[in-house]
């Protein structure tokens, strides 16, 4: 290779490509000694040393100097090799730091093409891949539709960059409150909290720092225009405004809105609320599925229990008496066992033992014992549960029994709806 050609590739590839000129020349006499042990053989000792001044390459073999027609048969080839390498390695390189700094933000592409769920999306110069587990249930996507989606994850694969979008997390919903609501961009009102269940529906916990902007009513906007334009990016997914409070008893309302809320308690130890309701409430309270009590609980970070008072008062007589057909229990520990939130064998399998033991006075050997007995409980309460299910089928498929009808149905008592219930509708 000329020299003067060698100098000016290395100074193209550091002003343009943002590479180390030391380190092209490193990797090409590094690749050159390689080359030379292919010709002289491995165990040839050789050296190459290229002069940064000149691009002048000199080498030598077992302390012999080789002549530059030696060289130049031997360092041509391999040094334009090296040099496509480093432009490869340096654009990926490139890629890497421009996208990885862009995790979590809000990409607009172009699809290419949609190949067994995997869709294509062209960002500029760059093919970003938008998988089927990231994609809004029920959404299609067609060559030349435009799309927005969050970069979900940055990643090397070879000399190339994989960037994978998702329109499934919960920052997308956060981007589109932020393009679509300037009081968010300029820091007057700020999210606190968004959980989502993508296609379906998301609360959105809102604050406002100015005690004259409505943080709900700005982020509707005249006549819901504002709330209707993200609505509408996210194929229809609904989206509930709720007012964010840094009082659990306060935030867990407002997030089981549009369904109104009597009592909270909390028990904070196990991080469980139980939110009294009237009983034309309960559905709506619930939702479909669970979905709104799901969403809520996500929202708030505590387990959400939705239940009427006399539906609460009749779980904690039941769960008194469970707790007193524990050999070693007495009526005042399992009084104040139900007053902190257990109320259940499950609950109580899972309880701090120290905290047991400070609660009841008791010894480490009674805790162990009481523990295990509400472990062995629990799993009985879930084998049998398990084994109606399956009887609840068979009956089913023979026809013997109906098939559940969720519409305004209500199951079992209280401490069955929280928020992993399904089979009860919205009764908004």
């Amino acid at each position: 290779m000329n020299p003067n050609e060698l100098l000016r590739i290395v100074d193209s590839l550091h002003r343009e490509k943002n590479i180390d000129s030391e380190i092209v020349f490193q990797a090409i006499e590094a690749a050159l000694v390689t080359a030379a042990k292919r010709h002289y053989g491995e165990n040839a000792d050789i050296t190459v040393r290229i002069a940064r001044d000149s691009g002048v390459i000199s080498a030598i073999c077992d302390a012999q100097e080789l002549n530059q027609d030696e060289i130049g048969r031997i360092g041509a080839q391999t040094a334009k090799q090296v040099i496509i390498q480093k432009i490869r390695e340096a654009e990926r390189d490139s890629l890497m730091d421009e996208f990885a700094g862009q995790v979590g933000q809000m990409v607009t592409g172009v699809v290419q093409r949609s190949d067994r769920g995997i869709t294509t999306v062209q960002l500029g110069n760059m093919e970003a891949i938008l998988p089927r587990s990231e994609q809004i249930p029920g959404e299609s996507y067609h060559n030349g539709d435009r799309i927005r989606a969050v970069i979900f994850e940055v990643k090397a694969a070879g000399n190339r960059v994989k960037v994978i979008l998702s329109r499934t997390r919960p920052q997308l919903v956060q981007r589109l409150f932020e393009q679509e609501i300037p009081e968010i961009a300029d820091s007057v009102i700020k999210v606190n909290a968004i959980s989502r269940e993508p296609g379906y529906r998301s609360k959105v916990a809102v604050s406002s720092s100015d005690q004259r902007v409505d943080c709900v009513g700005a982020c509707v906007g005249m006549r819901g225009n504002r709330i209707k334009n993200i609505t509408s990016e996210l194929a229809g997914e609904r989206i509930d405004i709720v007012r964010w409070s840094d009082d659990p008893l306060v935030l867990i309302p407002n997030a089981l809105q549009p369904a109104e809320a009597e009592q909270v308690l909390l028990c904070d130890m196990i991080g469980r609320a139980i939110v009294l309701v009237r009983e034309e409430q309960l559905s709506q309270a619930i939702g479909r599925h669970g979905q709104n009590v799901r969403l809520a609980s996500k929202l708030c970070g505590w387990d959400i229990e939705i239940m009427t008072a006399d539906e609460l008062e009749e779980q904690i007589q039941r769960a008194v008496s469970s707790y007193m057909e524990l050999e070693g229990m007495t009526e005042e520990l399992a009084s104040r066992l139900v007053e902190q939130g257990y109320l259940s064998y499950d609950d109580l399998s899972v309880i701090e033992p120290d905290m047991l033991m400070e609660m009841g006075e008791l010894t480490a050997e009674q805790v162990d014992a009481l523990v295990t007995q509400a472990e062995e409980r629990a799993l009985e309460a879930e084998e049998a549960a398990n084994e109606q299910k399956r009887l609840r089928r068979e009956a089913i498929e023979r026809g013997e029994v109906p098939p559940p009808f969720n519409k305004g149905e209500k199951k079992g008592g209280g401490a069955d709806r929280k928020s992993s219930e399904a089979g009860v509708e919205d009764g908004e």
